[in-house]
């Protein structure tokens, strides 16, 4: 009897041990989300599948801080709707304002009614004027917009935001949190070109990212490397004009709105990457530099110790790059 016992209790810790203790393995998960597609590669410790649940965290996300989702938090507020402001929408509002004060208005979330005008943003592009542009201003500027007891609070009604060069980044986050939650310290997330690495991939090495020539035709097969760049423990965001502009009597407008003119920027530099602690503060610093030019931003670069970036830009007869030391560091390789 007593042997029976104790067969049937190893039996029983073998049976439990095979269905609790299963391997981990690297996951890959691909798909297309928010206008853009994602990559996502992980550790799972039990070998599981996330995927389900991750297209469920980013579902959510849209619900706050999509601008083509009538329903979001953002256009509840763009419409000026009362509504409760989300832990999304709270949390990216306040790294906005935080990024505007540090870029002295570069970086602004009330530029849409301006992107718009211009074509490239959730409306259709106006007929650009002088006049057009001294009205839009009367509109635009992060100071006339707070966050007071949980509620948004205008000195406009017309006033709108806008999370598009901030929310890309801060969906990797949400992914990357969600993993991290679920027990996950290797993987590196990618959506639409901003990306978050952490720990080591499949084959025990740091994740390497490839940053992109600037090249008016970004196809498949027209795409080529500028640099690549070891990436661990941290974010990085890339943003250019050399992809989103259209030309209309004989002029090139890229989509980057300088939200203190009202128009599009003109000026030297060609790609922004940027990396630091969050992807979300890197894709924000990335498109702030992009409106800045090269010398404004090379400056804010160089006094603050969380931010490294590497500029491609044109000086007059070809393209030229420049790296803070701490990204050069990261740089694997560099290609002519």
């Amino acid at each position: 009897m007593n042997k029976i016992r104790f067969w049937f209790v190893v039996c029983s810790i073998i049976f439990y041990s095979s269905c609790s203790n299963k391997a981990p393995r690297y996951v890959f998960n691909t798909g297309a989300v928010y206008g853009t597609l994602y990559h996502i590669v992980y550790e799972s410790p039990d070998g599981k599948d996330l995927h389900k649940e991750i297209k469920k965290e980013m579902a959510s996300f849209d619900n706050s801080l999509s601008t083509f989702n009538p329903n979001s938090t953002i256009s509840k507020v763009n419409k000026n709707e009362d509504t409760s402001l989300d832990p999304f929408f709270l949390k990216c509002f306040k790294k906005a304002v935080s990024v505007s004060k540090v870029t002295s208005g570069a970086f602004d979330m009330t530029v849409a009614p301006m992107v718009n005008a211009w074509g490239f943003g959730f409306k259709n592009r106006e007929n650009i004027s002088a006049d057009v542009i001294d009205s839009l201003k009367s509109i635009v500027g992060y100071q006339m917009v707070k966050l007071q007891d949980g509620k948004i609070v205008k000195d406009d009604p017309r006033i709108m935001l806008d999370a598009s060069a901030i929310a890309k980044g801060f969906s990797v986050d949400v992914v990357s949190d969600f993993l991290r939650r679920k027990g996950c310290r290797n993987f590196m997330v990618e959506i639409g070109g901003e990306i978050d690495a952490q720990g080591i991939n499949e084959k025990g090495n740091i994740w390497v990212i490839g940053i992109n020539k600037p090249k008016e035709d970004m196809s498949l097969d027209n795409q080529e490397l500028r640099a690549t760049v070891m990436l661990k423990d941290c974010g990085l965001a890339t943003s250019g004009n050399y992809r989103n502009f259209y030309v209309k009597d004989g002029k090139k407008y890229a989509h980057t709105i300088d939200p203190r003119t009202g128009y599009p920027v003109q000026h030297s530099l060609l790609s922004s990457s940027v990396l630091a602690p969050t992807c979300m503060e890197a894709d924000a610093y990335a498109t702030s530099f992009m409106v800045m030019g090269l010398e404004e931003a090379k400056k804010i670069v160089l006094s603050s110790p969380d931010l490294e970036a590497f500029f491609i830009y044109f000086d007059g007869e070809k393209n030229k790059v420049w790296s803070s030391s701490g990204f050069k560091r990261n740089i694997k390789d560099l290609i002519d």
